[in-house]
């Protein structure tokens, strides 16, 4: 049975790694494809691109297929927002893959069927395929809800993508109201998403697109939709990779049947989750032991310091 939702696959000059993820699309056999690339950034990857563009050439099932390809560089950043700019005024929702994102079989029915439900529910900003819960189960249903918005695999419409914030132009507005405060769980959260978010507005720095959209799901207030079981692998951990150079635990893991769609019972951010993914994806953790051990570095400094001083008044003492 063909998709009836469009699929939007993102192309650089990673040919392997694009053929992979567009196997999967043709076993899915959307009825429209749009397909956006980036231009290479020196001669060097001239051949490269124009490899990868060959390999998304052959669509061999019924689909209207629309490309959307840049002669120039545009860099992530840019090309990600531009080209779903381009693909969110063709189509109002989507299906979002980029060429290393490996789709489970069942990935896309379960993006179908979400983006159907909550069409006109304003409060879902997004459907992802990613689970980073380590096989914790959250809530009674299929998926559960999220502040958080993974990106190696979803689903949008028009009416969510048309709020992204590129610029991050309310950044000043939104952090000197405190208003991360009432969004997230913790100070050291806040901490860090703001210091993220002050990067981005002032430097445009790390060139990247993803957290324009974090800003702009918590700017609206809105949720996202994750699974409890992962449905999307990132095959693009190595050396050409644009962000994802090293190794992680997150890395080309393991994929499983959804099965049949149960939605959850209460429609309600699950926070155990959230602070778990801060944790554990953004390091939260790490954070905090970092920060301990800073702590018991300055203490003992100061307990030195206490020592040396009486030791001196002590000497002072009998010499006087």
């Amino acid at each position: 049975m063909s998709c009836l939702t469009p699929v939007v696959f993102l192309i650089f000059r990673r040919a392997d790694l694009t053929a992979q993820v567009f196997e999967a699309i043709r076993q899915a056999q959307p009825t429209k494809l749009l397909i956006v690339a980036d231009g290479p950034r020196d001669k060097a990857e001239d051949l490269l691109c124009a490899e990868t563009r060959a390999v998304v050439e052959q669509v061999d099932w019924d689909c209207e297929v629309l490309r959307n390809y840049s002669e120039v560089n545009l860099g992530c950043r840019n090309r990600v927002a531009t080209g779903l700019d381009w693909a969110f005024d063709q189509v109002e929702e989507a299906i979002i893959l980029e060429d290393d994102c490996l789709p489970h079989p069942s990935f896309f029915n379960y993006c179908h069927q979400l983006l159907d439900y909550y069409r006109e529910d304003r409060r879902i900003w997004s459907i992802s395929g990613n689970n980073f819960q380590n096989g914790q189960h959250r809530g009674d249903g299929s998926y559960y809800f999220s502040n958080y918005y993974h990106v190696w695999g979803w689903a949008g419409w028009r009416r969510s993508w048309q709020q992204y914030d590129y610029h991050f132009s309310k950044w000043p507005e939104f952090r000197d109201g405190h208003y991360l405060t009432g969004i997230l769980d913790s100070v050291l959260e806040v901490k860090y998403w703001q210091e993220i978010f002050d990067r981005m507005y002032t430097s445009g720095e790390p060139n990247t697109w993803d957290y324009a959209v974090m800003f702009s799901l918590w700017l609206s207030r809105g949720l996202s939709v994750l699974p409890n079981i992962n449905l999307v692998s990132n095959i693009g951990h190595r050396s050409d990779a644009t962000h994802t150079m090293g190794d992680s635990q997150y890395a080309n893991m393991a994929m499983g049947e959804i099965g049949e769609v149960k939605h959850p019972t209460v429609m309600a951010r699950d926070r155990a989750a959230d602070m778990y993914t801060f944790d554990h994806v953004y390091g939260g953790l790490e954070i905090q032991l970092r920060e301990q051990e800073s702590k018991l570095w300055h203490n003992r400094l100061r307990q030195q310091a206490g020592i040396l001083k009486r030791q001196i008044l002590k000497e002072s003492a009998v010499l006087s």
